[in-house]
C-alpha cells in the first residue's frame, strides 16, 4: 500500500520562496542596522536570520526533491532528501549558537553603548516578518519535518525579536548597556533548544530509527489481533522521510490457500495505515500446520520487544 498526498505542494512552494526573499531582505536591513546601533543583540538576530535564509533555502529544495516521483536508482523516491535539510539546518544553528555566546561573553567584559531606537523599530519588523511565515506554514509544518524546522527557525526568531524589543526598552529606561549581550545569551539558549529536537528527530530517521510516536509493542500486539495472525516476528519499522514510514516482518499463519492469506495481508495492510499510518509494508508469511501442532495453532513463541529495538 503505498498511498501519498502532496495536495499542499504549491502552496507550500510558494511560501518557502516568498518567506526566503524576505527573510534575505531583512537580514541585509538588520545587520546594517545593528553595526549602527553598535547592538549585538541585533547582530546576532542577523546572523539568526542568515541561518533562516538557509533553512528556507533548504527547506524549498528537500521540499522540492522529496516531491519527485521514484526512479530507477531512486527506488524509495527522495523522502529523505527533507530530512537531511533539516538536520543541516538544525547543526548550523547550533554552531551558530556557540558563536553568539562566545562574542557575548566578550561584550560583556567590554561593554559599549547601543541605540535603543534603532534596536526597537529592527525587530519590531523583524516580530512581523517573522510571525507572518510562521502562519504561513502553520499547516505544512504539522506533516513535514522540513517544514517543521523552517517553522522552528521562525518561531525561535520572532522569540528573539520579542526580547529584543523588551531589552530596548529596558535599556531606554535604565541605561544599563549589559542587557544587550544578555539578551544575545538567551537568544543563544533559545537557538539550542529550538534546534537541539530536530537534530534527535532527523538524526533518528536518518538512521532508521523507530518513527517518534510509535511503539514497537503496539504494532505487534495490534498485528497479533488480526484474525489468522499466529505469531510475528523480525518486524523493522522505519522512516523513509518525516510522514512516511514503512515496515517489514515475517508474519506466522496457519497453512491456507493463498487466496485466504490474501484476507490476511489486506487486513494487516489496512490496520497498519489507519492506527500507525504505515504506509509501505513487506510482509513475509510463514506456514504452520494445524495438524501437527502441539498446542492447537497457539502463538508457538512469545515475541520479545528486547530483541528489536532500534
Amino acid at each position: 500500500m503505498h498511498p501519498h498526498g502532496h495536495n499542499h505542494q504549491p502552496t507550500t512552494g510558494s511560501v518557502l520562496r516568498w518567506s526566503l526573499a524576505a527573510t534575505i531582505v531583512f537580514v541585509a536591513i538588520e545587520a546594517f542596522a545593528g553595526f549602527r546601533a553598535h547592538s549585538l543583540a541585533l547582530l546576532s538576530d542577523a546572523g539568526h536570520n542568515f541561518t533562516d535564509a538557509l533553512a528556507l533555502l533548504l527547506a524549498w529544495f528537500g521540499f522540492y526533491l522529496q516531491s519527485k516521483p521514484a526512479n530507477e536508482v531512486k527506488t524509495y523516491g527522495y523522502h529523505r532528501a527533507g530530512v537531511l535539510a533539516a538536520f543541516i539546518n538544525a547543526v548550523t544553528l547550533l554552531a551558530l549558537s556557540a558563536v553568539i555566546f562566545y562574542q557575548s561573553v566578550l561584550r560583556l567584559e567590554h561593554p559599549e553603548t547601543v541605540a535603543e531606537d534603532i534596536m526597537l523599530g529592527v525587530a519590531a519588523l523583524g516580530l512581523v516578518l517573522n510571525a507572518g511565515i510562521m502562519w504561513a506554514l502553520r499547516r505544512a509544518k504539522r506533516h513535514d519535518i522540513n517544514i517543521r524546522s523552517a517553522f522552528v527557525h521562525m518561531l525561535g526568531d520572532a522569540l528573539g525579536s520579542v526580547g529584543i524589543i523588551a531589552g530596548a526598552i529596558a535599556i531606554q529606561y535604565t541605561g544599563w548597556v549589559r542587557i544587550d549581550p544578555l539578551l544575545s545569551i538567551l537568544i543563544g539558549a533559545l537557538i539550542v533548544w529550538t534546534a537541539w529536537d530536530i537534530v534527535r528527530e532527523s538524526l533518528n530517521i536518518l538512521l532508521e530509527g523507530l518513527p517518534r510516536g510509535i511503539r514497537l509493542r503496539d504494532v505487534t500486539h495490534s498485528m497479533k489481533a488480526i484474525e489468522g495472525v499466529l505469531d510475528v516476528h523480525d518486524l523493522h519499522i522505519w522512516s523513509l522521510g518525516s510522514n512516511t514510514h514503512a515496515l517489514s516482518c515475517h508474519v506466522l499463519i496457519e497453512d491456507i490457500p493463498p487466496s485466504e492469506s490474501d484476507v490476511v495481508l489486506r487486513h494487516l495492510n489496512r490496520m497498519l495505515e489507519d492506527h500507525f499510518h504505515i504506509s509501505h509494508t513487506t510482509v513475509q508469511f510463514e506456514h504452520v500446520s494445524c495438524a501437527i501442532s502441539e498446542n492447537g495453532c497457539a502463538i508457538p513463541v512469545e515475541f520479545d520487544d528486547r530483541e528489536h529495538e532500534h
